[in-house]
């Protein structure tokens, strides 16, 4: 069994704590897509500072050797589904945390329609209703590659599986939060 690794932090909190404009952009970021505090956010915008920075270091290199890297980084981010298949360097450098925050199962269960809400999602994911190719999984931050994105459904045991449940949401793809349907009246 061996001795456990050494937990380290997955993430790096802002320079400055009090800075009013980085603080009203994240409180925006949490609640669009139902993240449960801040250190969910900083953990996915440290995973797009290591993507920036390899592809800067890769840009750095000889045309050789740069060639051979640049086309793994891209088709990981692309296997992840944040990049296209064509995508250059430039693209992932012009990455945001929202394309990352777009991948976690939570925001696309909701943009699939199978929850009311970006909340809900969660809620239904964490309760084990969720399943990827059948395999129940709980963790709404699971990163959905491309591969998988079709395979999303509700658990085979979930009473959510009944079509007739009542708090199942209609099969309507990227239903509208409630702030979109009230702007639309």
């Amino acid at each position: 069994m061996g001795d456990p690794k050494k937990q380290r932090k997955k993430y790096i909190p802002p320079r400055h704590p009090w800075q009013k404009e980085r603080l009203e952009r994240e409180i925006v970021v949490v609640g669009k897509y139902g993240l449960r505090n801040k250190r969910e956010l900083w953990i996915h915008q440290t995973q797009l500072r290591k993507y920036r920075h390899r592809a800067r270091e890769i840009l750095a290199l000889p045309p050789d050797i740069r060639e051979k890297h640049e086309k793994e980084l891209i088709n990981k981010l692309y296997k992840m589904g944040i990049l296209h298949e064509d995508a250059t360097l430039d693209d992932v450098l012009s990455l945001t945390v929202e394309d990352i925050l777009e991948r976690r199962l939570q925001t696309i269960v909701y943009r699939k329609g199978l929850a009311k809400s970006i909340y809900h999602a969660r809620q239904l994911i964490t309760h084990g209703h969720i399943a990827i190719n059948g395999r129940r999984v709980t963790v709404p931050s699971y990163m959905v590659s491309r591969d998988e994105e079709d395979l999303i459904t509700y658990f085979p045991t979930s009473p959510y599986n009944d079509p007739k449940h009542p708090e199942r949401p209609q099969a309507t793809p990227e239903t509208p939060s409630v702030e979109e349907a009230a702007q639309s009246e």
